[in-house]
Formats: structure tokens, sequence, C-alpha cells
């Protein structure tokens, strides 16, 4: 199976840079609809059977240009909304997005920890595992799926073979950026495409006002991890 994993386009707790992983979560900013008008073009050449959304609005938005130009079902799945910040919840200060971040990419070593009020690495990857399962078990062959900056990179590291800890921390996915894989969840993943470089180029950064989530990780993130 192909899947074509797209943050989401810019919304304003981007621009804020807040944590803002509740739902329903924030609306598209006039950016973030213009780059979300964009996608469409980047899939010309895709062959699409399926598009999926998260639970939170800043997704569905985001989504719905390619849907208005594809006929191609579209669902919505509460598996693939954003690791929950938890205590961190809407804030935007360094010690926060530090805390959040270091555990997320602390579960390279250890997945069993958790987001003060919120995931463990091990729920999180369970969750998003199970909807490629579920797209596969519908004998869907190529699906594009509208989600979340941290928790692309996060489960990209824990399954992709030939992406590492270190790259998903030090290598941003911006508004609307997207990470290209196949595979099977019983078989592993191969990521062919992160951001739009294919892998093994330059590295990529997240410009300004795409988030806490979409960025490279503080220095000491990891190091404090929460």
């Amino acid at each position: 199976m192909r899947l074509i994993l797209i943050r989401h386009g810019q919304t304003p707790s981007n621009v804020a840079d807040l944590l803002d992983t509740g739902e329903p979560g924030a609306d598209l900013t006039e950016l973030g609809r213009k780059q979300a008008a964009a996608v469409p073009r980047s899939l010309v050449d895709e062959d699409i059977d399926v598009v999926y959304a998260s639970t939170l609005v800043r997704t569905q938005q985001t989504a719905e240009p390619l849907l208005a130009q594809r006929d191609a079902e579209f669902r919505v799945h509460e598996g693939l909304r954003e690791i929950s910040a938890g205590e961190f919840e809407m804030r935007g200060d360094h010690e926060a997005i530090r805390a959040y971040l270091g555990t997320i990419f602390g579960w390279a070593d250890d997945p069993t920890l958790t987001v003060p009020g919120g995931e463990s690495g091990e729920e999180v990857w369970d969750r998003y595992d199970q909807v490629f399962a579920e797209a596969a078990a519908d004998g869907v062959r190529t699906a594009v799926m509208f989600t979340h900056g941290a928790i692309m990179r996060s489960w990209s590291a824990a399954r992709a073979a030939n992406i590492s800890g270190e790259y998903a921390t030090h290598n941003p996915i911006s508004n609307t950026g997207a990470i290209v894989l196949e595979g099977s969840v019983d078989q592993g993943w191969w990521a062919h495409y992160w951001e739009n470089l294919a892998l093994g180029g330059d590295r990529v950064s997240a410009p300004a006002g795409d988030g806490p989530a979409g960025r490279e990780a503080p220095e000491d993130a990891v190091e404090g991890k929460a």
C-alpha cells in the first residue's frame, strides 16, 4: 500500500506557536487555505483510492480542495489526530515545547514514556497503525491521509526502516508537507519522500509560522524528556 501523509495547512495556533492538539482545534488561516488549494496539483499523478482526515477541523479543511477535484471516498478517523499535548495544551513557552517534543522524540529509546496528561509512544503508534490496517483490509492501494506534524514524524521514525529517530528529530515537516511511504503494517514501511525531498537529500527547514509540532526539536529537548 502507498501512504501519502500530509500535514494540515497553517492555523492561528501555528502562527502563535501553541501546542494545539485538542478537538476540534483551530481553523486554517488564509495562508493555510492557499496551501490546501495547492495540494491537488502536487498529487496530479497519484491514483488515489481514498482520502482520510483526522477529527480535527484543520485536516478536514485541508482535504477539501483535493476532494473537490477527485472522485475518492472520504473518511474521518480518530486515529490520525495529533499527539495529545496533555498538560501542555495551548501553551507556547519554551519549557512546554521542550518537554512535549522531548518526550515524543525520546520514544525512540523508551516508547512507554508518557506526555504528562497525554499519551505514550506505544499508544500513539498503535492507533496510527490501526488506520493503515483498516485501509489495507479494505483493499486500498493508495491513500492520502491529512494528519499532523508531530505524529507523522514520530510514527515514521518508529515504523519506516529508513527513518531514524535522529532524522525525524532534526528534519521538520512544514504545513502541507508530506511523507510518502510504501509497505504494510505486517511487513513494515519504506519512506520515499520526506517533506518535498527524496530521502537522503538535503535537510529541510520549516518556515516560521508552522508551529512547534512541525519544526526541529530544541537542542536540549530529548535530554529534557518530560
